[in-house]
């Protein structure tokens, strides 16, 4: 269905582009949240267990969010597995423990890493696709991205 919002038409299907890379990132870093969620072991489990069910609810939340902005600006959001892998920047994880600090350094710099790809391209919402829109929605969801990261930093101070 064609939107009438103001943008032209092939700066939408750039801004459907690129958001779909970002929400390809953030199922990744879902997944590995869920798994430090389920596996982690030691004398913080307890802990460390509910530390992270907040973190992928939060991210949950996030790739709702990113899925529904590409259908609002007249796309469809990219929605399995292979697709998803195909298109993220991050990379699975390969442990050979399931300590927490292990898990939290991996998803720190995930979350670093998301921070850093948003911050350097969502001048390019606005400046190159005219949509402030998105490039504010992203900017939100970067946001929250350093609150996250400061969360598992913040476990690594000594």
């Amino acid at each position: 269905m064609k939107t009438g919002i103001g943008i032209k038409a092939a700066d939408t299907a750039a801004v459907a582009q690129a958001l779909n890379l970002i929400l390809a990132d953030e199922h990744v870093l879902y997944i590995k949240t869920r798994n430090a969620h389920w596996n982690v072991e030691g004398p913080d489990f307890y802990a460390q267990h509910k530390f992270f069910e907040d973190q992928y609810a939060q991210l949950e939340d996030i790739i709702d969010e990113v899925a529904e902005r590409i259908r609002s600006i007249g796309h469809f959001s990219v929605a399995t597995m292979g697709k998803f892998l195909e298109l993220t920047r991050l990379t699975e994880q390969s442990r050979s423990s399931n300590d927490s600090l292990g898990f939290i350094k991996e998803l720190l710099e995930d979350h670093e890493s998301i921070i850093v790809h948003m911050r350097e391209n969502i001048p390019q919402f606005d400046e190159k696709w005219h949509d402030i829109g998105t490039s504010d929605f992203l900017t939100g969801i970067m946001e929250i991205h350093e609150k996250m990261a400061w969360m598992l930093r913040s476990h690594l101070v000594k």
